[in-house]
């Protein structure tokens, strides 16, 4: 069987509430439960959240609240690895045997249900702990700087200041949205960036973190303009590679 774990404590911090605040028409949540469902790659869609208010809110959308996570896992501390562990801990308990389990972020709106379904097909068919959503970044990484405490610029790479953007090697990150992973790794908290996961790349117009209320009004305009058809850049949506050490 296939399990769905979607983490969502109460107590976010810069945008309160937002885990069930109304995105685009619908709770923020709501869109993930949805995805997961219409995916149909799930026996059980779980929320894990220590908050009664998103608990209602979650089994209105669909989902199961089959348990309140713990205080000790609910602290804005707390990494997803354990929340994740924990939840496999106790359908193991219940008697269930998952194949594969698939974190989902209650704060993804821009999720597919295709995205979901080549990713577990991914997992099932390579040698690998975890397949993740990820995009590349839009400008390359080598050519990055900071400001020092003189606001003065500091190349992070200096020997790339004359070298053409074509001829760096492309950079990817962490689309903040899905991670399939096999019950081992979750269990044993196997880091999810290394040569044992693989990437399913996004469009950059589909990730959007949402830490911020700028980031909130920026994700709502482009999930609003996702509506239209787009057109997928060559890295996108279908593609996967592995991530090196």
């Amino acid at each position: 069987m296939k399990i769905a774990i979607i983490p969502a404590r109460g107590g976010s911090q810069r945008i309160p509430r937002k885990n069930i605040r109304t995105f685009c028409g619908k709770p923020m949540i709501a869109w993930s439960i949805e995805a997961a469902l219409h995916s149909a790659c799930f026996e059980r869609v779980i929320v894990s959240t220590d908050d009664a208010d998103i608990a209602a809110v979650a089994q209105s959308c669909g989902a199961e609240v089959p348990f309140m996570r713990p205080a000790d896992l609910s602290d804005h501390h707390t990494p997803t690895l354990p929340v994740v562990a924990h939840a496999i801990d106790w359908a193991h308990a219940q008697g269930m045997t998952p194949q594969a389990v698939c974190c989902i972020y209650a704060t993804a709106p821009m999720i597919t249900a295709l995205d979901v379904q080549q990713s577990l097909h991914t997992l099932l068919s390579n040698d690998c702990d975890y397949v993740f959503a990820a995009t590349s970044y839009a400008f390359p990484i080598q050519r990055a700087f900071q400001l020092n405490a003189q606001h003065r610029v500091e190349m992070f790479d200096p020997e790339h200041f004359g070298t053409r953007s074509q001829d760096l090697p492309h950079a990817y990150h962490d689309a903040g949205q899905f991670y399939w992973g096999t019950p081992a790794a979750w269990l044993n908290q196997t880091p999810i960036f290394s040569s044992r996961a693989m990437a399913h790349l996004l469009p950059r117009y589909r990730v959007q973190d949402i830490d911020t209320p700028e980031d909130w009004v920026r994700a709502e305009r482009m999930c609003q303009s996702n509506t239209q058809e787009l057109p997928l850049n060559k890295d996108a949506h279908h593609a996967t590679f592995h991530i090196s050490n």
